[in-house]
C-alpha cells in the first residue's frame, strides 16, 4: 500500500502541475510562480519575489518538493481512510474531487493568508480547477487501487 501511495501522490501531483504551470506560464504571473510561491513558505526572502516570476534552481526544487511532498501526504489520508469507502469509479472520483475542493478552500482562506501570502498571485480559479483535477485523478486511482487490492 506503501508504494500504491507514494506513486498515485507523485501522479497526481504532476497533473496538478501542469494544470497550474502552464496556465500561469502563458496568463498569469509566470510558468514557475506555483512552486517558486510553495518554496516561499520556507524561504521567506520569495514572500516579495519579481513577477512575473523568474527561474531558479534552489526555489524551483524546493517548491516542488513541497507539493510533491503535500500531495502523497494527503493522498495518504485520502487512501488510508476514505477511499475504501467507495462502491464505484464514479463515487470515488466524487469523492476525490469534494476532497480536493475542501482542501482547497482551506488553504486559499486559511493557510496561505497566515504562512504564504505571496501564493495569493496565482489565478485561484485556476489554482480552484487545478485542485478539481487533481481529486479527479486521485479519487480514479485510489479506486483502481482500492479495487486491485482486493481481487
Amino acid at each position: 500500500m506503501t508504494k500504491r501511495i507514494f506513486t498515485v501522490g507523485i501522479i497526481t501531483s504532476i497533473a496538478m502541475a501542469m494544470i497550474e504551470m502552464i496556465y500561469e506560464g502563458l496568463f498569469g504571473v509566470g510558468f514557475w510562480s506555483a512552486p517558486v510561491f510553495i518554496a516561499a513558505v520556507l524561504l521567506r526572502n520569495l514572500q516579495a519575489v519579481a513577477l512575473p516570476v523568474p527561474f531558479g534552481v534552489v526555489p524551483v526544487v524546493v517548491g516542488l518538493m513541497g507539493h510533491m511532498m503535500n500531495s502523497i501526504i494527503f493522498t495518504f489520508v485520502f487512501m488510508v481512510f476514505i477511499a475504501k469507502r467507495f462502491t464505484s469509479r464514479a463515487t470515488a472520483i466524487t469523492g476525490g474531487i469534494v476532497y480536493a475542493l475542501m482542501i482547497f478552500f482551506i488553504m486559499w482562506f486559511l493557510v496561505l493568508p497566515a504562512i504564504d501570502p505571496v501564493m495569493l498571485n496565482l489565478n485561484p480559479y485556476v489554482f480552484a480547477f487545478a485542485h478539481i483535477v487533481w481529486g479527479t485523478v486521485l479519487g480514479l486511482m485510489a479506486r483502481i487501487a482500492v479495487t486491485s487490492k482486493s481481487a
